[in-house]
């Protein structure tokens, strides 16, 4: 198996706070799916696409 360098992976914007996330292994069956970087953002997104809080 060939390894890559980090910089030379994949990487999408999370659709809750909008930071950029590189591909895991894994993810690798499922990338096209991946919208969140953590467990936390998938937890917090209730449609605010700008990830800060109302406060």
């Amino acid at each position: 198996m060939k390894m890559r360098k980090k910089s030379d992976l994949p990487s999408k914007l999370c659709q809750t706070c909008g930071l950029p996330f590189n591909w895991r292994k894994k993810w690798e069956k499922n990338w096209d799916e991946a919208k969140y970087c953590s467990q936390r953002c998938r937890n917090n997104n209730h449609g605010n696409s700008s990830g800060k809080s109302q406060a």
